[in-house]
């Protein structure tokens, strides 16, 4: 268990100490030498620990890296305290060198509080699910979001980063998918007590590359963070009503330390690949394919256009354009520098940090992102009267191709031209190949800045009553284009400057945020009373424009819209979002054995009409600490810790568009006299009101051998209904849909396990194990009119929302070589969907991770492996038709050639046999398109060592070695099986080394 404490504590902790051991003893008259070493929790550095000679006023506190450096006699003893951690006393003796390792205090955990949002409890009474990383196991990884830092990390949270290309998107899903809208289950982000928004600034058609929009994450550097903690349950998300209806994600960021001013400085480089690639056939299977295709059809002589067969093309030429197109070496260089210190009353942190990355494209693409971090806090002599100020800025900027080169490297014939002439020109081999690398004259670029300001203020007038405010603003700005200039085309088209083109998207948003708390605390008896009352007010404004122009007189002129001759304004949007609270919460703990939580919030939003705005939203939560109780304590001797916890409450959810419930209209359509008419863009409900999600929760947490090993489970129960979805509509009324609550209930069920042991720890040597596991399951229980309605073919009652709807394959005709399926209604004819009605479950069956911390004297080795059971979409489903102008898996190899033959893939074809083109488009969406996805992966890999330095030098240095994504162990019939699209960069393997300083 790790656990980070605050340094006041410690400090507080060596004052007392100071007073207690300050009479002089006879050490005084031994001869004295330098004592040093490291202070570690058996699995990372343990700074600001008290350093002391026993009997004297003379010690240290050791620094970032854990190291102190005390004076010593042979004959005297080293006393080592630290809140949370038992005692430890160590003879000095004749070592100059005294490595020790801190115990974990289970007594003493009650004083370490983790982060719960509004408020702070300790791992031990907590009554809600809250799960967390912390800066060491952020700092180990070489990533540049902080949602790649999570996976296979916390029980119940899955992540899957969507492509890997820098500044690309993740999804992210707490306990299922609660909504039906697909975009209706995001979890609430809290960066220092100021929300901020996961929704993107980016337009999916603009950027293409990223496989989706700029990730709003991106703006936020993994390395400035301390801890990143997720609420779970309804008694730790119920205090944050609708907005923590799927979960609540809180980032807090580092702050200042007491004590001596000190500096850090780190760098880091390396070297990153994609993970896995497709096994695809060479020159010669693909030929035999190609001819077997054309044979199958009837064609003896080859058409004009196969280029490839009819001896246009090279048919002894091989290019392995995986490694042509997306083979290149990715280059990842990150540098950073921190300065902190101050008094007991006041602290500092100012950090900033750059980092770098390439693209494993051909060309000259690279992301870069630059940051600032300022912190201070203060807080005065009497402790009535605190502040902290902090603010995060980051900028970034991406340039791309305009378009993933990922369908071109699985699919280009292998024995296609070369990409250029021998005077490096494009190879256009005289029209008969479309170059792929023509793209990259055009570009993709972004540019977004993030700033995140954040005030607390507080004052405590009388002991145990605090007033606080909680002021926070966010400013978020986003400016990205797409270019096509006419030289991404063929030059035998003869086109010019006039058919080049342009998309721009400019999008910003600004939020600030208010919210005055009082807390109040007292005692009776053995109790004690936590009571909070707040409230919240949030302003949102969000704008957009999107152009789009066309028709330069020159490619130099592209970037200069007013150049274009013909422009269009696709979007000019300006939302406002309104947001308003009260919440509050009583916790009542007896004799740290009973406890209960209540929680409750009532919520306003402007995304609903009049009379809907307002709903109320609570939890309940319970925690009982068996271990506390006299007859387990005094007759359990192997169980030092034992709590039963759980959960009962409502949050909601208002994760829809703005103005739904007004009529809102756009520009565009037929002028009259000059002037431009307005069309409506929706049909108005004002009648929908909230979601509502009903979670209930139980949990048992262990704690045995004294904290050696430590272990919890957990059961969870959520229930969303009311769903906020479009309603279809019939065509007639001009619209698709209309927003409305749909009386649709869906649920999801789980079971969540974590365990961490201490398998061993001396002052030399440690080794802990942690793993999670999770078992999730979502279900449709109830629809009302299911079958009446549109949704009849994407949802069944009694399954998951993540299925799939599919015919049943059932293989290949030995007679006729075509694929077979299960014709359901018995019509004779393959359709849909009447015949598509076996289900695949897409959603994951268990997933988690296992890792190892080791430490031996300097060195320390850190892993993590990810695992994934679930199913994906393969070859079938995201290839082209075998035997066409594309290449294929080599699985295509198994293929039917004659009446008679036992094969799985049926007969190839060109294309010109329709019937075996139907049945492979039908096989495409059928289960032979649905297999195995499961996946083991060797998600992050460190080594470092801490190089011994004279004391007195008051240095300290570290060298590491870092993988991420280093190994991947699956069956997956595709490129990678996390990210399962065809069109998107696998994530990147990536190597660093890198150095660390403090002084």
């Amino acid at each position: 268990m790790k656990n980070y404490y605050r340094r006041s504590y410690a400090y507080a902790l060596s004052f007392a100490l100071f007073l207690t051991y300050n009479s002089p003893t006879f050490s005084q008259n031994q001869p004295q030498k330098t004592i040093s070493g490291s202070i570690t929790s058996g699995a990372a550095p343990l700074s600001g620990v008290n350093v002391l000679v026993k009997n004297t006023a003379r010690g240290s506190i050791s620094d970032l890296e854990g190291r102190y450096s005390v004076s010593a006699s042979a004959n005297d003893t080293l006393v080592f305290t630290y809140v949370g951690y038992k005692l430890r006393e160590v003879a000095v003796g004749s070592a100059p060198i005294l490595n020790v390792v801190m115990e974990v205090d289970a007594q003493a955990l009650d004083a370490v509080v983790i982060n719960a949002g509004y408020y702070k409890v300790s791992d031990r009474e907590k009554t809600g699910s809250i799960t967390r990383v912390t800066a060491t196991e952020i700092e180990n990884q070489p990533v540049s979001n902080p949602l790649a830092a999570m996976q296979g990390r916390m029980a119940g949270v899955n992540i899957v980063q969507n492509t890997g290309v820098p500044g690309g998107g993740f999804s992210v899903r707490i306990r299922g998918r609660n909504s039906i809208r697909a975009d209706g289950s995001e979890p609430l982000y809290i960066v220092d007590g100021v929300p901020y928004s996961s929704l993107s600034l980016g337009n999916i058609n603009i950027s293409t590359v990223l496989g989706g929009v700029q990730n709003p994450l991106n703006g936020i550097n993994p390395d400035d963070i301390e801890s990143i903690s997720v609420l779970k349950d309804a008694d730790a998300t119920a205090i944050y009503g609708s907005r923590g209806a799927n979960g609540v994600v809180l980032i807090t960021t580092k702050k200042g330390k007491a004590g001596t001013t000190r500096f850090q400085v780190s760098t880091s480089t390396g070297v990153g690949s994609i993970t896995r690639r497709m096994q695809l056939l060479n020159t010669e299977q693909y030929l035999n394919m190609r001819r077997q295709a054309f044979a199958n059809d009837g064609i003896t002589e080859y058409p004009v256009y196969a280029y490839d067969i009819n001896g246009t093309w090279d048919q002894n030429r091989y290019t392995d354009w995986q490694e042509e197109l997306m083979g290149e070496t990715a280059y990842y260089t990150t540098a950073s520098t921190s300065v902190q210190g101050g008094s007991e009353e006041t602290q500092f942190l100012v950090r900033g940090n750059y980092e770098e990355q390439t693209t494993v494209f051909p060309g000259d693409f690279k992301y870069q992102k630059g940051g600032a971090l300022v912190n201070l806090n203060h807080t005065a002599k009497n402790d009535k009267f605190s502040l902290q100020l902090s603010a995060n800025f980051v900028t970034d900027k991406n340039k791309l191709p305009p378009t993933n080169l990922v369908y071109d490297a699985y699919s280009l014939a292998p024995n296609a031209p070369s990409l250029f002439l021998e005077n490096g020109d494009l190879n256009w081999e005289e029209g008969t190949f479309t170059n792929p690398l023509a793209q990259l004259n055009g570009d993709y670029q972004s540019k977004t800045t993030t700033l995140i300001g954040n005030a607390v203020i507080a004052y405590r007038p009388f002991k145990g009553v605090e007033l606080k405010a909680n002021l926070g603003y966010t400013k978020n700005e986003l400016e990205e284009d797409k270019t096509s200039p006419h030289t991404i085309y063929n030059p035998d088209f003869g086109l010019d400057s006039s058919y080049s083109s342009i998309f721009l998207n400019n999008g910003n948003r600004r939020s600030y945020i208010v919210e005055p708390q009082l807390a109040y605390n007292f005692k009776i008896g053995k109790g004690r009373v936590d009571v909070l009352a707040g409230g919240t007010v949030q302003h949102e404004l969000t704008a957009k424009a999107v152009q789009f122009a066309s028709g330069f007189a020159s490619n130099n002129l592209i970037y200069n819209v007013a150049a274009a001759s013909n422009i269009s304004i696709l979007n000019d949007t300006e939302e406002i979002y309104k947001y308003r609270a009260l919440f509050g919460r009583l916790n009542f703990n007896w004799d740290h054995k009973y406890i209960l939580n209540l929680t409750g919030r009532r919520d306003g939003s402007s995304r609903f009409g009049p009379g809907k705005q307002y709903s109320n939203f609570g939890a309940v939560g319970a925690a009982w600490v068996f271990s506390e109780e006299p007859l387990i304590k005094n007759n359990i001797a192997f169980l030092s810790f034992g709590k039963l916890r759980g959960s009962y409450g409502t949050t909601g959810n208002d994760q829809i568009g703005n103005y739904g419930f007004l009529d809102t209209y756009t520009f565009g359509g037929l002028s009259y006299q000059g002037m431009q008419g307005l069309s409506p863009t929706q049909l108005f409900n004002p009648d929908y009101g909230w979601e509502t999600n009903k979670k209930l929760e139980a949990a048992l947490e262990l704690g045995l051998f004294n904290d050696k090993l430590n272990m919890s489970a957990s059961y969870y129960r959520n229930r969303s209904s009311n769903q906020l979805v479009g309603i279809p509509l019939p065509g007639t009324t001009g619209f698709t849909s209309i927003l409305a609550n749909l009386p649709a209930t869906v649920e999801n069920t789980g079971w969540e396990f974590e365990l961490t042991t201490t398998n061993f720890q001396n002052d030399t040597f440690s080794w802990k194990t942690f793993i999670n596991l999770s078992l999730p399951r979502n279900e449709l229980i109830a629809f009302p009119n299911l079958e009446g309605s549109t949704y009849a073919n994407q949802y069944v009652i009694g399954e998951p929302l993540d299925i799939l709807l599919l015919y049943n394959a059932t293989g290949v005709d030995p007679q006729t070589g075509l694929y077979t399926f299960e014709d359901v209604d018995g019509d004779g004819s393959i359709t849909k969907p009447n015949d598509a009605k076996t289900i695949a479950n897409m959603a994951p069956k268990y997933f988690g991770g296992f890792g190892n911390s080791l430490t031996y004297a300097n060195f320390s080795l850190d892993f993590l492996f990810q695992f994934v059971k679930q199913k994906g979409r393969n070859f079938f489903a995201g290839g082209t038709l075998p035997g066409s102008m594309t290449n294929q898996p080599v699985e295509v190899l198994d293929n039917w050639q004659q009446p008679g033959d036992d094969a799985s893939i049926q007969l190839f074809t060109t294309g010109i046999n329709q019937e075996a083109t139907l049945a492979y488009v039908n096989n495409s969406a059928s289960t032979a398109s649905v297999s195995d996805a499961s996946f083991i992966r060797l998600k992050n890999i460190s080594l470092s060592y801490t190089i011994p330095a004279p004391q007195n030098l008051n240095i300290g240095c570290r060298v590491h070695l870092r993988a991420q994504n280093l190994l991947t162990f699956t069956k997956y019939k595709g490129p990678d099986p996390e990210t399962q699209v065809f069109n998107n960069l696998p994530p990147l393997k990536l190597i660093t080394a890198g150095i660390d300083f403090n002084f």
